[in-house]
């Protein structure tokens, strides 16, 4: 099974060898099902309205894009309600939906059941395709078990000799604790992140749980996102602890929502499409920050293959939203992958989209990562972005302990916080502007390239330039 979810590198060589270290693996046996991303015509006799966006959009959600100038438009609307009552009534169950993309995912339990014919007879379908095949099984590991094995490996064990701690490195290569000093630690802001799991945050004292504000399974609904994969909780602890002399992330005082729309068994495509309903329910909410360590390249289906050209921020789903993120006024953060000494090398989907921070990995000295994917996008724009340190990034271990892990998985949060903490203090700025600022405060902005970007940035040098 190859993932794409932007693991840390130690993992791989650590479960490699999982069998002979006596970690216990389950098999899981799946019901057959099928899912179809419906693609519909319009939104037509819709009952909703941009001139009353308050009966499908949060307060907090409307005031962004207000404070920013942004205007409600025909993107928001929900899905009309008459077409999915219509697709409900066909037999087939309704997975998830994306108004921005007017799209639909179902499920159904045959490929030739009927429900599908009538699906595709539908006037407003324009579109059907297959984006998920249930295995017959599928090989869950006993995580708690592969996790601790991590930590008791990766356990850094040097003093500490600042207030940030272990974290002082990952925050000093942004000179951050400088924007920290003028008090902007994230209090106020809302970030959320979308992963494959957040096991254990509900129980590591590092995290506030009063910052937690929610979550969301958008893989399996129901299933508690604490219940699953460590991921999405090792990306958390870069941004949210708060521990002196211990760790402190790069925003400490944000509020968070937690997604889970990844599915850590085996990889699909219509996890793109669980990824769209993410990020626009982060939106509904009206979160200020969306940082995602997830990206795709490869899916376990062979006839489902991506390509280089398609990278043009435009041909897959999640990366039309994710352009479609930042022009609702939410900056996003993206993983540039950890592709890059890999056969494909370059970043993914959906890294390659426009007005987002695509995010590259280097070490505690500044030099890129081996791993980090390179760009450029399919249409000749400079990816990654910027670069931050993924390369032995302190983390927290499901124990709550401090570990180091690599990846841009690690990266991608580390600037995540960072931005959070300047947009803070420009609260009307558009994603775009904090973009521009974060290029031209990098130490690559004089020549940025396909693998450096616009390089690693002085957050007070983007302030300064912000301030202007």
């Amino acid at each position: 099974m190859r993932k794409v979810l932007f693991f840390l590198l130690a993992l791989i060589s650590l479960t490699a060898s999982a069998g002979r270290r006596g970690i216990k693996r389950d098999y899981q046996y799946l019901p057959h099902e099928y899912r179809y991303r419906l693609t519909l015509t319009d939104k037509a006799n819709n009952p909703y309205s941009v001139k009353h966006p308050e009966q499908f959009l949060s307060q907090k959600s409307i005031e962004r894009r207000q404070r920013m100038g942004l205007a409600v438009d025909e993107y928001d609307l929900p899905i009309t309600p008459s077409y999915l009552k219509k697709i409900r009534a066909t037999g087939a169950h309704i997975f998830n939906c994306s108004k921005w993309n007017n799209t639909v995912q179902v499920s159904l339990n045959d490929t030739t059941d009927s429900t599908l014919g009538k699906l595709r007879s539908l006037p407003f379908v324009s579109n059907v395709e297959l984006v998920y095949v249930a295995p017959d099984s599928v090989m869950i590991d006993n995580d708690s078990d592969r996790l601790e094995l991590i930590t008791n490996n990766l356990r850094t064990r040097e003093a500490a000799d600042s207030v940030y701690g272990f974290s002082q490195g990952q925050a000093n290569q942004l000179n951050l604790p400088a924007l920290h000093s003028l008090g902007f630690r994230g209090e106020g802001m809302t970030i959320a992140v979308i992963d494959g799991g957040f096991y254990n945050v509900d129980a590591i004292s590092a995290f506030n749980q009063n910052h937690i504000l929610g979550t969301r399974n958008f893989t399996r609904p129901g299933t508690s996102v604490y219940a699953e994969h460590s991921h999405g909780m090792m990306v958390l602890s870069c941004i949210a602890p708060n521990k002196p002399q211990s760790i402190i992330g790069t925003a400490p005082e944000a509020n968070f929502y937690l997604l889970e729309s990844e599915d850590t068994w085996f990889e699909y495509r219509g996890e793109e499409d669980n990824w769209c309903a993410a990020i626009e329910y982060a939106d509904s909410l009206g979160v200020d920050v969306v940082t995602s360590s997830l990206g795709y390249t490869h899916y376990d289906e062979p006839k489902y293959k991506l390509h280089y050209h398609w990278l043009d921020g435009k041909h897959e789903l999640n990366s039309r939203s994710a352009s479609l993120a930042a022009s609702r006024g939410i900056l996003v953060c993206n993983s540039a992958g950890n592709e890059g000494d890999e056969s494909w090398k370059k970043i993914g989907f959906p890294a390659d989209a426009s007005d987002i921070l695509t995010v590259g990995a280097v070490n505690a000295e500044g030099v890129n990562t081996a791993f980090s994917s390179i760009g450029y996008s399919a249409d000749g724009r400079i990816k990654p972005d910027c670069m931050a340190q993924g390369g032995r990034t302190t983390v927290l271990g499901i124990d709550g302990e401090i570990s180091n892990a690599n990846g841009t998985s690690f990266s991608c949060p580390v600037m995540a916080g960072a931005v959070t903490c300047l947009l803070q203090a420009f609260p009307g700025k558009r994603p775009t502007d904090i973009i521009d600022a974060i290029h031209r405060a990098g130490n690559n902005f004089e020549h940025p390239d396909e693998i450096f970007g616009y390089g690693i940035p002085d957050m007070m040098k983007a302030y300064e330039i912000l301030k202007k």
